[in-house]
This record gives structure tokens, sequence and C-alpha cells, in this order.
């Protein structure tokens, strides 16, 4: 892999430990470097996470969750983690450094692999996982690019970083993690992952090394995560028909839809795993050994020799030559195969040898054909070969399936289902499964996709989020944007509304529609909280904690609330959503009323100018005497007429005297 000149890691001292040399692989989370531990003085893979997520928590925990799942395990099928840390604003992983390459490289290279080989992988990838399960952690993204191939004939899995413990296993809410194409039906419909999870992910990753080909494909993630809720697995001889029985079983079992009826753990697989290889290999272990034999030193020159090199990183691949661990394993390319050293003997001899032998091989010619008529007569007489394979006739349309399986000698009939993937009118599959294989004259059930299976969705305005959900997916359909909304008519956590994705047709009464169906929900926040009369400070604590945001506005008069304190918050008009900004109204008090001048005015009509004003009055009570309200006048007030005072100020007034 050719590295940027430009990154600016290489030849980074990190930590003050691990100098870095060259990039070794990039990926969505983080990228990995060759570097050397200067302390140990040996090299390491490092991998460090991106500059931008290194700010987003939820991705560190993510990160150091990797390093703690992995430093866990101690065991020699498992990519060993030495050491985790930050420095400055980077934070990084310290892994094994194993030069080779993946199993996604080897059968990208090469195809599919044979039985004993894919036996081989099989039995190390769960001796790891075995002890990663009873340590109990589960990996939840095997596939083949998290395995890898050493060049000295190791086999690791590696990237623990969806790792994690049984016991808090539960994905709800969250975006489904794990590669699409081996993720199991649990985790599909219900976001839920235990160690039968990594179970069924490794029997999809081994009908793809027997088969060369992954079970389920489609045009749409939705398309395949639909096939891996809803279809069987089918067995790897429906595809190569040399695959035995014993993996085709093995493979079944591993990918029950049904997690109960898969294996608890890996443990459990490998002790099956040790019978089957002892099946498959019966008879055959003197070519087994050979399989896996290591090429002498001395063969191993010229481009071979590179993968030593201490270029040869991580994951890589060289461009001229068959990676090392695919010889470790026993592969090679077409037209070629293991080097063996020259026979020693005289030439002269050898030809002596082979002409005696000649009459031999042409009598052995003979009886070996006779054989083998015989043979192929019994086999598709009364043999296994006179039974018959069910084809694949998926998308096909039922009358050419029905003519084909006629041809074939079975009694065809005609069934149906729904189906969310395949038209209506075309074949979804068979009864019997594809690929199995039933006696002549046998009734294989051809079942016809009805299409999109009708549902009935209930009322869901007034429901809680929760039980509008459950009953949204239930149904077959899907949860699409749920948006968070202020509404005082609606508690919190209930729906508002829900609406139909695709052409916006409110849901929220319910109605007859159909699988598939994607609902958008509209959820109430509850009412914006009343901040009358509270402080500025009280106030905007009690608005940021509904996640509103506060500004401080005009200031104005007011009789009832204090200065300073707040009168009301003002609301945008429309729609209010979390993150919506309020304005705040302060008090500026009651507001100031000038004294009017009332000297001279007589004693009663003095203090109605002045009570209507807001005044209060303090003055001698003997001067409300009914004798003498039509003789005395206002003498003076104090304060003086025009001074402002605020609203509800006392004012002393004075009567003159009426007898002169």
């Amino acid at each position: 892999m050719s590295v940027p000149a430009t990154d600016p890691m290489i030849g980074r001292l990190i930590d003050g430990r691990y100098q870095v040399r060259s990039r070794i692989a990039r990926g969505g989370m983080a990228t990995v470097y060759l570097a050397t531990d200067l302390r140990l003085e040996r090299r390491v893979a490092i991998k460090i996470m991106h500059g931008h997520l290194a700010d987003d928590s939820a991705f560190k925990v993510r990160f150091i969750q990797e390093a703690r799942s992995a430093a866990r395990l101690a065991h020699p099928n498992v990519v060993n983690v030495f050491d985790q840390g930050q420095d400055a604003d980077m934070a990084y992983l310290v892994m094994e450094y194993l030069p080779g390459i993946t199993l996604r490289d080897l059968l990208t290279d090469y195809g599919r692999l044979t039985p004993e080989q894919t036996l081989d992988i099989l039995e190390a990838v769960l001796s790891g996982l075995a002890a990663a399960h009873k340590a109990g952690i589960v990996h939840r993204d095997v596939k083949p690019e998290n395995v890898l191939l050493a060049d000295d004939g190791r086999i690791k899995i590696s990237d623990f970083g969806l790792a994690r413990a049984v016991n808090n296993n539960t994905a709800t809410g969250q975006a489904l993690l794990g590669t699409i194409a081996y993720l199991s039906p649990e985790l599909v419909t219900r976001g839920i992952a235990d160690a039968r999870s990594d179970i069924y992910a490794l029997g999809i990753m081994t009908f793809e090394m027997l088969t060369g080909e992954q079970p389920y494909v489609g045009e749409a993630p939705m398309q395949i995560a639909y096939q891996h809720a809803n279809d069987t697995v089918p067995m790897p001889s429906s595809k190569v028909a040399s695959v035995p029985r014993e993996l085709d079983e093995l493979v079944l079992w591993a990918t029950a839809r049904d997690p109960e009826d898969r294996p608890r753990d890996a443990r459990v697989m490998l002790d099956q795993l040790h019978d089957v290889s002892a099946l498959v290999r019966d008879g055959t272990q003197e070519l087994a050994l050979q399989s896996t034999m290591v090429l002498p030193a001395s063969l191993r020159t010229g481009a071979n020799a590179v993968a030593d090199a201490e270029t040869q990183v991580l994951g890589a691949k060289l461009a001229s030559t068959r990676p090392p661990a695919a010889t470790l394993l026993g592969i090679h390319p077409v037209g070629t195969g293991p080097v063996d050293p020259p026979d020693s003997g005289d030439l002269l001899t050898q030809k002596a040898h082979k002409r005696k032998r000649r009459g031999f091989w042409l009598f052995a010619l003979v009886i070996l054909i006779a054989v083998a008529l015989g043979g192929t007569g019994w086999y598709f007489g009364s043999g296994p070969g006179s039974d018959v394979s069910v084809p694949n006739f998926v998308s096909a349309s039922p009358e050419a399936a029905s003519t084909q399986l006629t041809e074939l000698g079975l009694i065809p009939k005609l069934g149906g289902a729904f189906s969310a993937t395949i038209a209506e009118g075309l074949v979804i599959g068979t009864d019997p499964d594809t690929g199995s294989r039933v006696p002549q004259d046998s009734t294989v059930t051809i079942i016809v996709s009805q299409g999109l299976q009708p549902i009935t969705l209930p009322a869901l305005a007034g429901l809680t989020q929760e039980a509008a959900s459950a009953a949204i997916t239930d149904l077959k359909a899907v949860v699409g944007s749920v948006d968070p909304v202020f509404n005082g008519d609606v508690a919190e956590g209930s729906l508002i509304s829900a609406s139909k994705e695709s052409d916006g047709a409110d849901l929220s009464a319910g109605g007859e529609y159909f699988e598939g169906l994607t609902v958008n929900l509209v959820v109430s926040l509850g009412s914006i909280p009343n901040v009358d009369g509270k402080t500025v400070a009280e106030a905007t604590d009690i608005l940021v904690g509904k996640n509103l945001l506060v500004v401080s506005g005009e200031q104005t008069y007011s009789d009832t609330i204090a200065e300073g304190d707040v009168i009301g918050a003002q609301v945008p008009d429309g729609t209010i959503r979390a993150g919506a900004t309020l304005t705040l109204v302060i008090s500026r008090g009651p507001e100031p009323v000038t004294v009017p001048n009332v000297v001279g005015m007589s004693w009663t009509d003095g203090k109605n100018a002045l009570t209507a004003l807001g005044f209060k009055l303090t003055y001698n009570p003997g001067a409300d005497a009914p004798i003498y309200s039509s003789l005395i006048q206002v003498a003076s007030t104090d304060p003086a007429a025009g001074t402002s005072l605020p609203k509800g100020s006392t004012i002393s007034l004075k009567p003159t005297n009426p007898f002169g």
C-alpha cells in the first residue's frame, strides 16, 4: 500500500515511546500504522482514532472499549493488545503486529477454499471466540476482514471494536452495528446480540469459504437484512456439489434463524467441529497433512522471500506474488502447486523403472474404466444419483418452474406466501428448499409471492413513543424520523401525530396498509415551563433544563413582578422544538407616577385625585368628619406636587383649618 507523503503521522513519536514508521490501513473509525516500540525494541501495530472523532465522547468510549475487551483475552488465536492511551488530543491503541493477509484477501485471490482448509481456519477462529465467550465478551463483527492469516501460519481474530459484554448486549434505539452480510436475524429484528450471534456470522463466513460467495445478495442493505430475518441459509453443497454433507449440516446448525437452535457458544461448536473434521478427513489424513505443509526455507526464493521483508504489513498483499499465508495453508494458484525437491536418483534408472511400470498402468486403467462404468450404472440406477436436486427458481415465473420440475421427473404444486422482496406473481422459493435432493416423482411446492402482506395499523396518537414504535415494528413496518416538539395539550413522551414517509399522509388514526411502511412520528416534549415571577437565573436554569436556549429581552414596568425578575418568556411563532430560543421579558418594577397639584382643592376631591393614581395617603383621620368635609381644603402634600414616585407610594396630606 502506498503511503501519502503528506501523512503527518509518519515519523511522529507517540507518548515518547512509539515511533511511527508507515501506514498500514485506514478505516471509518481509525488508522493503523506500523510503529517501533522504542522501550521494548519491537515492531507493533498502533491504531489511532481519527482526529474529527476525538471530541466525540461516544466514539472515545467505544475505542477504549475495544482495548479493554481485547486486553481481557490472552489466547493464541486472538490478536494481543499491549497498550492504550492518549497523547495530547490523540487516542491510540497498541496491538500485536502480524505480517500477512486477511481471510478476505485470500478469498478474493482464490475464490473458495477446500473443506480441509476451511476446517483449519474454522478451528482457529472458534478457539479464539471460545476464549472470548468464556470471558463474557461477544465480538459482534465476525467476518473475513477480521480474520488474519500470518506469514508464519498463525490464524488470529482481531478488531473487537464492536465487542460488548454479554450482560450489556442490547442495541435498542441505536443503529445496527456490524457488517450487514453477517448480521444474525435477532440483530436485524430486535437489535439484540449474544454469543449465538457470533456463531451465526461464523456460519455465514463458513458458507463463503466453501462456495466463494455469500448466501444472500441484494441491491440494498434492507433486502439483505430481510433475507437474514426471514429466509433459511442454503446448504453450501447447493452451490458446490463437492462439499461434504457434514459441513452442510454444520453450516445449517450455525445459521439457524432461531438462536435457540444454534450452538450456545463457540466452545460447543468447536467440540462438534472436531468430530466433523475427523469424518471429513477420514481416509485422507496423508493428503490433509500435505495440504498444510510449510515450504522449506531453501525453496522460498524470489518474490516469496519478499513476504518476510519489513515492508510486509498487517493485512497487506504483495502485488507480484501469492501471499505466504496462502502457502502455509497449502493453497496455490491454478496450474501451480507446492515445489518438491528433485529426486537424487540416476535419470537412466528412472527411465528403466518407467518402462517396466507402463504395462502395469495400462492394465490398471482397463480395470478402472470397467469399475467406473459399473459404479456409474449403480449410482444413477438405484444409488444416490437417482435423487434429484431441487433447482433455484427465485424470481422465476411459476409456469417456468413447473415445466422444469416436470422435466426433472418431479411433481410441481403451487403454494403462496407474502414477500417484501419478490414481486407479486413470481417464485419466492420451494418446499423442500433449493439444493435439497429428493427422489423422483416427489412433490415439490412452488411458493409464489402474493406481494406485500397487508397490515392493520392501530391508532397511534396518544400512545407513548415506546408503545407506538413496538406496534409499528411488530407489524413489519419501519419507524422513520422522530420529531420531538413542545405541546401543552399532549403529555410528555406521547405521540402528537404520525405520518407516512412517502407522501406525508396522516397515520395518527391507523388504518389498512402494507408491510414495509415507513412511519414518521411527532412526539410531545410537554408544555414549555412557566417562569413568570422567577429570577433570571432561576428561569434560565428551568428552560435550559428543557433543552431551550435563553436570551434577555426588553425590560418593562410591572405592578406585580419585582424589579429584575422575569415577567414572562416570549415564544417564537409556529412549532417549538428542542434548541429553540426564548426571549425573557424583565420587570422594571411599578411605573413612576407624578404627584398632581391638589393644594386648594376640597379635602374630598384632593384625596380622590391622589388615590385614583394609586397613591396611599396618611393624614389626621379627624379631617374626614362630615362636619368638616365642605369646610376644609388640602393645604399641602408631602412629597410636593411634581414629584415622581413609584405607583403605590404613600403621600402625607395636610388639611386647612376650617376656623381660620
